[in-house]
């Protein structure tokens, strides 16, 4: 984020008459404040935090040259994540990050049912074999912990796509998760 902020400095903030007061006379609190969310969704669906950070930074220089459509707070944070959702799903489309093999995952130490403790890098490995829209949903919808609803605002779709969508999702990593534990086992 760091160059986020020098080259918003380099600029100077847009004081123009357009741009909402709250935003324009510190550029830096906003960025600071949101951030981690911008950085955690890019993360979880992109997966590598070099991408992930490089994104967040193309997010928070595209809201820099946009501030004069933001038009509250919650608006802000709409807008945040629908643009770091959208770019995240661009960027996948770009380099087809979406192919992992099942050998790569590991095994775990024994066969019995205990709760594996390399459950979460497998479904992080997992979810990165899905198509880039259903990733999108599942990171919205646990990571971030947004309702239907607020998906189908941030994404731009209708309720009933998400729901359908949300739920086609899960059941693909379901059939992944049996297809890996029936490797493993």
């Amino acid at each position: 984020m760091a160059a986020v902020m020098e080259s918003v400095i380099a600029f100077g903030p847009d004081q123009s008459l357009d741009s909402p007061v709250w935003i324009c006379g510190d550029f830096a609190a906003v960025v600071e404040r949101h951030e981690r969310m911008v950085f955690s969704i890019a993360m979880n669906m992109l997966g590598r935090p070099s991408e992930a950070e490089d994104l967040s930074q193309e997010v928070f220089l595209q809201l820099y040259r946009h501030l004069a459509e933001i038009e509250s707070d919650s608006h802000l944070l709409h807008w945040l994540r629908r643009v770091t959702t959208n770019r995240c799903i661009d960027h996948m489309r770009r380099n087809r990050i979406t192919s992992v093999s099942f050998d790569s995952i590991p095994e775990p130490p024994s066969s019995d049912r205990a709760p594996d403790p390399l459950l979460p890098d497998t479904l992080r490995t997992l979810m990165a074999t899905l198509p880039p829209a259903q990733r999108a949903l599942l990171v919205l919808r646990y990571q971030e912990e947004l309702g239907p609803g607020e998906i189908a605002s941030v994404m731009g779709v209708p309720l009933s796509t998400v729901k359908s969508n949300l739920h086609r999702a899960l059941n693909s990593l379901r059939k992944k998760v049996n297809v890996s534990s029936r490797r493993v086992v």
